[in-house]
């Protein structure tokens, strides 16, 4: 079942919700610039094993509305807890995936875990996207400039680029060729302004306030989010689990599926 809900500045924000009569929820929540239908293979496994399953695409992605401004985690994570709100969900494991890995954990900051029990992050865009002084990972600030500046002088070239480094095994034509436009339906302000939240914000005081168990998934061969990303987290969040993923990049969801679903099952049983 599909339907909006409406955020405080009245965007749109698009859910897609099966087995909603179920009480036991995965929420997923997508990076850039992607929507919920990346997570297909995982909508596809865990509404057999009794799960409700909701997907969300972040406003300015997929069929949510495209307001031309409100890009930053603070905003999309206050979008998450008005969908937990509106549905009154309890008991949620919390998935994000890059971006959507980040904003996950703004929210469990920012609403003190308000409706989750457990969080998984897949490849996630945290503590930092680019690097600092203290955290030598990631791309440079400068890099990050010239992809916004691609963005909007050639967006298909850049996601283009972007989709040749997400993933590492062998992935058919049709299938990248469902990637990128995936990527392509995504508003070009959306687009280029969460280049610009990605390269401004920081989660390192975020991350020491999650204390909830955390599964944390990620490539080992990720161009996108490092594996150092990974490791950080796994140090800092006191009650997470770390599984390496040996055959992926950035795109683990898809490349190692099965891996990536009975691993996130086992987690939340």
């Amino acid at each position: 079942m599909k339907y909006f809900i409406k955020t405080f500045d009245n965007a749109r924000i698009l859910v897609e919700d099966l087995n909603s009569d179920i009480e036991k929820t995965i929420l997923f929540i997508h990076g850039w610039p992607l929507n919920h239908n990346v997570f297909e293979y995982q909508l596809d496994f865990f509404p057999d094993k009794g799960y409700r399953c909701i997907g969300v695409d972040l406003r300015g992605f997929g069929e949510s509305d495209r307001p031309y401004n409100n890009y930053d985690y603070d905003t999309m994570a206050s979008d998450v807890k008005k969908i937990i709100d509106i549905l009154d969900l309890k008991d949620i494991t919390l998935v994000g995936h890059s971006m959507g890995g980040a904003i996950a954990l703004r929210y469990l900051s920012k609403y003190n875990c308000h409706g989750v029990s457990k969080l998984s992050l897949i490849g996630a865009a945290a503590p930092s996207w680019v690097k600092t002084k203290d955290f030598p990972y990631g791309f440079t600030e400068d890099t990050v400039n010239a992809f916004i500046k691609d963005s909007l002088s050639d967006r298909p070239n850049l996601l283009k680029n972007v989709s040749d480094k997400f993933f590492f095994k062998y992935i058919s034509s049709p299938m990248l060729n469902w990637f990128s436009n995936i990527t392509l339906s995504a508003s070009p302000w959306g687009t280029f302004k969460c280049l610009i939240s990605l390269r401004e914000e920081r989660l390192f005081e975020d991350i020491e306030k999650v204390s909830i168990p955390t599964l944390i998934l990620h490539g080992v061969h990720d161009l996108i989010c490092p594996y150092e990303f990974a490791k950080y987290l796994n140090e800092k969040i006191k009650n997470s689990t770390l599984v390496p993923l040996n055959e992926s990049g950035h795109g683990a969801f898809i490349e190692e599926k099965d891996k990536v679903n009975i691993t996130l099952l086992n987690f939340i049983k």
